[in-house]
């Protein structure tokens, strides 16, 4: 179809009145798609307010990729790529003040895969994409959500090309509902592309294969090696699925630090052994789990203190049981229970390059670290990752760490050590340097000793946090794993423990609390007493658990970190003065009362950052370069940031000293950064001609 014919217009008019016969409001536009603002300013005066924006205006202009005429080019790409960005550009501005915006890019299978005689089209088509996949990424914050849609659709731009009964097979009645859902309110999908047609839906995604470092460290990289190397170069087997560009430059990043590190691939015979069981990990070590959502209320928090034995009967539990406590506070040890779903949830058996069967998954060892106390209610962003893989011989030890995130800060982090039965024995490391290392508790009496008697029921109390393995509830479950009944899930245990450690040592003091290590020894029975013995060195508890009535230790070389009294995980930003940051943003502040007149000028902008120490923040500063002279103040923003950045106070010295390169801190996760953060390089190019820090 040329686009030039006449009848377009009496084609929207023919929508218009289908909508409006059916008791719908709409009103026609004839303006081209290179006149969004036009087009955005009907919809307005019509509606008041554009929710959503769907970008489908489409021509044609095929030949063989030798035949395309630059006018040919230039016309589909105008009316394709530009309009969707005219029109999109004149709407965005609306949707962010109205925190809304539902956009559909239209793409096509010519794009996705090429197309004879349509270089032009697909060129245009798979810009959509990419234009889409970016607008998802800046308008998330502002709910507004952008996804890309691939229909094969008998249209009038088709139907000279398409057989007639193929045109009304693939009619766009076959479409439009899922435009539509993409388009509701309570849709969460972002930044996804799906083929459509005939009454089918897929969703695509990119797939990477493992690939193949082809250089040594200090040496060329050579054609040769490519070449040798080609097989495993194009191997899709255990591919990877990068979501975000931080995972693919974060990944290439990663391959320079091996190669720095380990001088490239191996070849010496004498590590075959170890190079192919480290190849047959490759595809698991780094992988990275589905990020998902943990939202709790206070009865899910006293739901599990309930479950780890706290009691009315012990006065000082109230404020883990009672949501009118004015003390009320979550156990730290919660901490689990927000980051589990990957283990109790069998995503383990998902992991590439990694066989586990989760009848033979044992939980091994257990470390916890808070960064602030966890707040009493709260709905928690979660991600994954699989640190290594050690060959134990007996079996595989599988280290998972979950980072979890309230409002965007590090809340706590877990480091689950699972254990795979009869897994092991291909000739693994069988150490790791990621791995959170488990501690003997001091060869002599113990400092003090606390017990508690657990319930029949505490296995059945404890699993409604979450944990629904049969094991600890039924008891053929439980038979045909070898046990004489129902045993106490491990966890509980770790649970009764550190809160015999907090009561002792902490005086119930949840902030207090630093971090815990386990190693699970033994299973525990419903019904039995725990003995907690711990001996304290400085601010660190060493402990053992004890079934009391059989002697066995259930919990071994363990430990609780506890901050001093003094200190708090949750600093505030007065703090800050102890930073090496600190001095830096004083000295930017001298410095603007000379030329921040001309840096205001060149900048225009506010920036907002949070130094972190330990994992948390221990202060915000503000940079005001908007109007006036400028201004350096302690704190969060007065009003609203351009663009807030949140690093380490280590990594912002090493920033400022050159050593370390801001885009590799920023895709390696070391930095990060919300709002317009192209403004940054503004302010990196003042700092440099002015600063001289």
């Amino acid at each position: 179809m040329k686009g030039l014919s006449k009848g377009s217009l009496a084609a929207a008019d023919k929508v218009v009145e289908e909508i409006r016969s059916k008791g719908g409001k709409a009103v026609a536009n004839y303006d081209s798609v290179e006149a969004g603002e036009k087009i955005v300013r009907a919809a307005l005066e019509a509606f008041g307010r554009i929710d959503i924006v769907v970008n489908n205006a489409g021509i044609l202009r095929d030949n063989s990729f030798g035949r395309i005429s630059d006018e040919d080019w230039d016309i589909i790409h105008r009316v394709h790529l530009r309009g969707s960005f005219q029109v999109t550009r004149a709407a965005w501005d609306h949707m962010k003040k109205q925190k809304f915006g539902r956009i559909i890019m239209t793409a096509s299978a010519s794009g996705i895969y090429g197309n004879f005689g349509q270089a032009n089209y697909s060129a245009a088509k798979l810009g959509l994409l990419g234009l889409s996949n970016t607008l998802a990424i800046e308008g998330q914050k502002s709910n507004i959500h952008c996804n890309t849609i691939a229909p094969a659709a008998g249209s009038r731009m088709t139907q000279n090309i398409m057989p007639e009964d193929l045109v009304e097979a693939l009619k766009p009645d076959y479409v439009a509902p899922l435009v539509l859902w993409l388009c509701h309110e309570s849709c969460e999908e972002n930044g996804s592309l799906f083929e459509v047609g005939g009454g089918w839906i897929g969703k695509l995604r990119w797939e990477r294969a493992l690939g193949a470092i082809v250089r040594q460290k200090n040496q060329p990289m050579t054609p040769e090696a490519v070449k040798a190397n080609w097989k495993q170069v194009c191997d899709f087997d255990n591919a990877t699925k990068p979501q975000r560009i931080q995972e693919s430059i974060g990944g290439i990043i990663g391959v320079l630090n091996k190669i720095d590190s380990e001088g490239g691939v191996s070849t010496n015979p004498t590590s075959q052994a170890a190079s192919t069981a480290t190849s047959a990990f490759a595809g698991a070590i780094s992988h990275k789990l589905p990020s998902f959502s943990s939202a709790y209320t206070e009865l899910e928090t006293i739901m599990y203190a309930l479950g780890v034995g706290a009691s009315m009967k012990e006065p000082k539990d109230r404020k883990f049981i009672y949501e009118g406590s004015t003390d009320f506070s979550c156990l730290p040890t919660f901490g689990v229970i927000i980051a589990q779903k990957p283990i109790v949830g069998g995503k383990l058996s998902e992991i590439p390059g990694l066989s586990v069967n989760l009848e033979k998954v044992l939980h091994g060892e257990q470390y916890l670290e808070l960064y602030k106390p966890l707040p009493r209610a709260g709905n928690l962003k979660c991600e994954g990752v699989i640190a290594d893989v050690l060959d134990k011989g007996s079996g595989l030890v599988v280290l998972v760490d979950v980072y979890s995130y309230f409002e965007e800060e590090l809340v706590c982090y877990n480091q689950f050590s699972i254990f795979v039965v009869g897994s092991g024995g291909i000739g693994g490391k069988r150490t790791s340097d990621k791995a959170k290392v488990a501690v003997a508790v001091p060869n002599r009496p113990p400092d003090a000793v606390l017990r508690d008697t657990t319930s029949l029921n505490q296995a059945a109390l404890y699993r409604l946090s979450g944990d629904w393995n049969p094991l600890h509830i039924d008891p053929n479950f439980a038979a045909f794993a070898g046990f004489d009944k129902p045993i106490l899930h491990g966890l509980c245990t770790f649970g009764f423990s550190a809160r015999h450690v907090l009561k002792q040592f902490a005086d119930n003091d949840v902030s207090r609390f630093k971090a815990i290590k386990v190693r699970f020894a033994k299973p525990v029975y419903p019904g039995q007493t725990l003995q907690t013995e711990m001996w304290k060195e400085g601010n660190r508890i060493h402990f053992q658990t004890k079934v009391q009535e059989t002697g066995d230790i259930v919990i071994s070389n363990a430990y609780v970190d506890l901050l001093p009294k003094s200190d708090t995980l949750a600093k505030t930003p007065s703090e800050g003065e102890e930073l090496q940051s600190t001095l830096v943003f004083e000295e930017i502040g001298r410095l603007l009362k000379d030329i921040g007149h001309e840096v205001a000028k060149k900048v225009n902008a506010v920036f907002e950052w949070h130094i972190t120490k330990g994992g948390h923040t221990a202060a915000k500063w503000t940079i005001d370069l908007k109007g006036g002279s400028g201004k350096v103040y302690q704190g969060p923003a007065k009003g609203s940031a351009d663009a807030t950045f949140t690093l380490s106070d280590e990594d912002f010295m090493e920033v400022v000293l050159g050593k370390l390169d801001p885009q590799k801190a920023f895709f390696s996760g070391r930095l990060k950064a919300r709002g317009n953060i192209l403004l940054s390089q503004k302010l990196q190019t003042i700092l440099k001609d002015y600063a001289k820090l």
